[in-house]
């Protein structure tokens, strides 16, 4: 069974945005992620930031990258849903750290407000898609 049918046959809840969203909106936060973590990263290498600063932005950046593996390549909805909390998790985590770190970067986590809000429903929507198809 294709990664399509998989996810189409699963049951989801009537707030669940529709299948042809999660492109252009993760086109955007891709966009902000990399402006924004690239930023950091580059403060963290000249010296100009902690690297204990940088290890949650790491962090996320990691799990994110793992969510569509584990939920579309093993399609596991735990294991997905487990990796989305760790996502979020580490979200706010580098965003407090950064935000006590650099008052100058201090836009770092105004940039990512959009992330965090469809991070914490992408989490949600998770979530109830693993408790209604268990």
């Amino acid at each position: 069974m294709d990664t399509t049918t998989w996810y189409s046959q699963l049951i989801k809840p009537t707030w669940a945005p529709p299948s042809w969203l999660f492109g252009p909106v993760w086109t955007v936060l891709y966009a902000i992620i990399a402006v924004s973590y690239g930023t950091v990263f580059y403060k963290a290498f000249t010296g100009k930031l902690p690297w204990m600063v940088a290890l949650p932005f790491a962090l996320n950046l990691m799990f994110n990258l793992a969510f569509t593996p584990i939920q579309f390549g093993l399609k596991n909805n735990l294991l997905a849903t487990a990796d989305i909390l760790l996502v979020v998790g580490t979200l706010v985590w580098a965003l407090v750290a950064v935000w006590q770190a650099s008052p100058d970067l201090r836009w770092v986590v105004y940039a990512n407000i959009p992330y965090l809000l469809w991070g914490t429903y992408a989490t949600g929507l998770q979530i109830t898609i693993t408790y209604l198809n268990a």
